[in-house]
């Protein structure tokens, strides 16, 4: 099967799979896993932060994130197709007592001026906006890229406003090759940034949270209430060195494969495709017919994800090639025409 369901499917590479078996690890619930601590360190080097902190999950890492920003009763302002309201379970209402406020913004990305339009008087009988979190790439936005500009403006209107930010950045690393740029730069500002290592980099699970030392030592006690308490748990975090250390540059080619597919897509019938930036392909049908042509797609060796009925999301990846991508992109064209 050609798998373009979610880079989420990728399997651990060679050199990941070494780096696990060798892994020098410890008890992390004491802090002495040596490969969790080199990797923490490595990673708030990278991207510019005090410190880091290993989950096995990027909701965990938003969950963690939105319950060390906020107090009970304020409300969250974010886009209405995000990951942490789409597809978390509601766990910030659950673990922190906050609800999103949504808006729509072209591509997922939220503006500068949807945070000014969001901030108004305090009154002792309404919630108050406590936190803004962007998406970075978007998901459902298509993988869209939100540039340095763009999020710098939104961290001015942020700090004008007296308001934190969390940067969900599950994709980030797909961000940073699109623009050309170091990782860091799309996170300068940020309160909190989350990164995931398990879908395009390859790695078998895992995420980190960025932030101060002292956020990220709470980070660690509300980890473990989540029942986040890690013990030997450097033979993920080896892997986790490798995605860094050696996959992110090839990640341009995971885009231009995607490229492929939304060309496909393009020249169907009924059918509009998000303009495409990293490695995601969404297209929206004129009607609701995505469920059907993601089982025509399976019955020909390919699987694509319905997202709803009228939606339909490909995403390229390591364990998918050009001629998987091309074989793929001629069946789209021919259920679509």
């Amino acid at each position: 099967m050609i798998d373009l369901r979610s880079d989420t499917v990728t399997k651990p590479t060679p050199e990941m799979r070494r780096a696990m078996a060798e892994a020098e690890v410890g008890d992390d619930v004491y802090g002495e896993d040596p490969t969790i601590n080199r990797l923490q360190e490595y990673a708030a080097d990278l991207l510019g932060f005090e410190a880091a902190l290993w989950l096995p999950s990027g909701t965990m890492g938003n969950l963690v994130a939105v319950n060390l920003l906020t107090e009970p009763t304020q409300e969250i302002l974010v886009e209405e197709r995000s990951h942490v309201v789409r597809y978390e379970l509601s766990g910030m209402a659950v673990l922190s007592g906050v609800t999103p406020r949504v808006v729509r913004a072209e591509g997922g990305r939220l503006q500068a001026e949807h945070v000014r339009a969001a901030v108004g008087p305090t009154a002792y009988y309404k919630s108050d906006l406590g936190l803004v979190v962007l998406e970075n790439t978007h998901n459902l936005g298509g993988g869209s890229v939100q540039t340095i500009e763009e999020t710098q403006a939104v961290v001015a209107a942020c700090r004008e406003a007296g308001l934190r930010i969390h940067l969900d950045g599950a994709r980030l690393w797909n961000a940073a090759v699109a623009l050309g740029v170091a990782p860091r730069a799309l996170t300068a500002g940020m309160d909190t940034v989350m990164v995931a290592l398990s879908k395009g980099l390859c790695a078998p699970a895992g995420a980190l949270l960025l932030s101060t030392r002292e956020r990220i030592e709470r980070g660690r006690r509300v980890r473990k209430l989540v029942g986040g308490g890690l013990r030997q748990a450097g033979i993920l975090a080896a892997a986790g060195l490798v995605a860094l250390e050696r996959m992110i540059p090839r990640l341009q080619e995971d885009h231009d494969h995607a490229a492929l597919l939304a060309e496909a897509l393009a020249a169907g019938r009924g059918v509009q495709v998000a303009p495409v930036r990293t490695n995601i392909v969404v297209a929206t049908l004129d009607r609701p017919a995505a469920p059907e042509i993601a089982a025509a797609l399976r019955a020909e060796g390919i699987l694509g994800a319905a997202m709803d009925a009228v939606t339909l999301r490909f995403v390229t990846h390591h364990d998918v090639s050009g001629d998987d991508c091309r074989r793929a992109a001629a069946a789209l064209g021919r259920l679509l025409a």
